[in-house]
């Protein structure tokens, strides 16, 4: 069977699948490729408001092919990670639905998502130094900021691995989902419907401005940043027509 990223759209939400199954969807600098372009043509797709990233069952992503990462220096190692860090950098909203383990820079392809939702089978597992080599990818900082220093140390340097339930105790799962894999993915397109829904150009400025918002330090910084999009989606005809059919729904009561 072929090692790709698959794409899949439902009603402006793209799934992008790693599927190679059979070596539990470890990244290959081919998959690593595939997913950077997935992402980037869901970015170019004006019909794409969300996307979810999974791994084809029974893993979500077991980390960098071995022989790909025992071959690697600096640039290869890049090249590992351009698809995570293509689902980090999206400016479009990211889900990861996570139904197996996540291990070492599956755990970052994880991480790389906005919101996390896992399965019953889920595990998130950093690995790196039970394999000899120490994290990479941003993994140490994006854990970090998900978990807190107690949590992402224990995990890290003592090898503590978080199911579904444990992950969301966390905060680094929005919430545990029960039932297979179709459910998992069901739960995380229903969860991107919102944004689905959502004009895309609001969705990219909130998302732009979130990312903003979150490294300022004063209130009345994030009240000036804000202000200028917030203008503008009021000059829209989006909201002319949801202003105006909501007006209609409060006169009809």
């Amino acid at each position: 069977m072929t090692a790709e990223v698959r794409t899949e759209r439902r009603d402006g939400v793209a799934v992008l699948t790693v599927h190679d199954p059979d070596r539990r969807n470890a990244l290959t600098h081919v998959l690593s490729d595939q997913l950077a372009e997935a992402v980037a043509a869901c970015e170019r797709d004006e019909s794409t408001h969300a996307v979810v990233v999974t791994g084809a069952p029974p893993a979500f992503c077991a980390g960098a092919d071995l022989t790909a990462l025992g071959e690697a220096r600096a640039e290869g190692l890049r090249r590992i990670y351009a698809g995570f860090l293509a689902v980090a950098n999206c400016t479009l909203p990211t889900i990861a639905a996570v139904g197996g383990a996540a291990v070492g820079a599956g755990l970052n392809l994880a991480l790389a998502c906005d919101v996390r939702l896992a399965g019953p089978r889920a595990r998130f597992d950093a690995r790196f130094l039970q394999l000899g080599i120490h994290p990479g990818g941003g993994m140490t900082w994006m854990l970090q900021r998900l978990v807190g220093p107690q949590t992402a140390t224990a995990m890290t340097l003592f090898g503590q691995i978080l199911d579904a339930g444990a992950a969301q105790r966390a905060g680094l799962a929005l919430r545990a989902v029960d039932g297979d894999h179709d459910d998992l993915v069901r739960a995380s397109v229903e969860l991107a419907s919102a944004a689905a829904a959502a004009p895309r150009d609001l969705v990219l400025a909130t998302k732009r401005t979130m990312r903003t918002t979150w490294a300022l330090h004063e209130h009345a910084e994030a009240v000036d940043t804000e202000l200028v999009p917030q203008v503008a989606s009021m000059d829209t005809p989006a909201f002319a027509d949801l202003l105006a059919a909501m007006k209609a729904k409060i006169s009809g009561r």
